[in-house]
């Protein structure tokens, strides 16, 4: 499946501008959407190449830090997911179905308190709270963007496009914090999200370098029982982990390895409901992320 997938992806990268815009997907911006108890929030949507000459109904892919993922020019860093060119990877390669790819823009400083799990800040002890407040620099509302989310954003979609609105058609994905977003939603919206990508995952959740280099004992503890309080029954769902081994993501090994020893305590079965990843030598940073999308994408969104 990997080399179909390259091949694909090679393909693509050598048509390069010779792509006629039907054959890329169309984007949509909406740059003010209300969302009640927080800022106003920009999305970006990408419809597959076809969907406009088309009737059928599609499978939907939201995702954070939406300015990342397609344009550099509206990337934080100058570099994106290149969702869009791994979507049409998966989908040239035969493993996926076209997907609607919904990208959230982060808002900017509020990020921290917007995609960090409310279940874990109100679970930690004073002492990490206090950490977590100090990086939040307000309340933390990821209970009310996941509300927003699973509810007046995706109720917009499913009317104004042609849907597959169940959750097996429905997909989260993330990176870092908003790696850790994508689980929180996985976790407690199953009735919503069917398939979740947690990327790079910032499971320190403050600054690692303050925390033991084999991991924060508390911090595992929370992970290790949140996904074993959370999860529930496969139900057909899937759920994708991974991170590299440079930069940030050195530091998160030891949380990542309990978050597999409690999913491989679960009737869950590896390598067909969920997936862990490490990727040596890969930094936190989005061509990493780039780099290993259309496997992301092969394994989580499979037919």
């Amino acid at each position: 499946m990997m080399l179909r997938l390259c091949l694909a992806l090679l393909a693509l990268v050598l048509a390069g501008p010779a792509l006629a815009a039907r054959e890329r997907g169309r984007f949509v911006e909406i740059e003010r959407v209300a969302a009640a108890g927080l800022p106003d929030q920009h999305v970006s949507i990408w419809l597959p190449p076809g969907y406009d000459g088309s009737k059928r109904r599609y499978p939907v892919l939201y995702m954070h830090d939406g300015q990342n993922l397609f344009d550099p020019a509206n990337a934080a860093f100058g570099k994106v997911w290149a969702v869009d060119k791994a979507m049409l990877a998966v989908m040239a390669s035969g493993t996926v179905e076209p997907h609607i790819i919904v990208g959230v823009w982060s808002p900017g400083s509020d990020r921290y308190r917007q995609y960090l799990p409310k279940d874990i800040y109100l679970a930690a002890s004073p002492g990490l709270r206090a950490q977590m407040d100090q990086f939040a620099g307000g309340p933390i509302v990821s209970d009310l963007y996941l509300e927003w989310l699973a509810g007046p954003l995706k109720q917009r979609i499913d009317s104004s496009y042609r849907t597959k609105p169940g959750p097996r058609h429905t997909a989260i994905a993330g990176s870092s914090m908003g790696g850790l977003m994508s689980c929180y939603a996985f976790l407690n919206r199953p009735d919503i999200y069917g398939r979740a990508a947690c990327v790079s995952t910032h499971w320190p959740a403050v600054d690692p370098a303050k925390l033991a280099a084999s991991g924060d004992p508390e911090l595992i503890a929370l992970w290790d029982q949140w996904f074993a309080a959370k999860l529930g029954p496969v139900k057909g769902r899937r759920l994708w982990l991974d991170h590299g081994t440079a930069t940030l993501d050195a530091f998160y090994a030891p949380y990542q390895q309990a978050v597999d020893a409690r999913l491989s305590a679960l009737p869950w079965q590896r390598g067909r409901d969920w997936q862990s990843k490490v990727y040596a030598g890969a930094e936190h940073e989005e061509n990493a992320w780039a780099a290993r999308l259309p496997e992301i994408f092969g394994w989580m969104l499979r037919k």
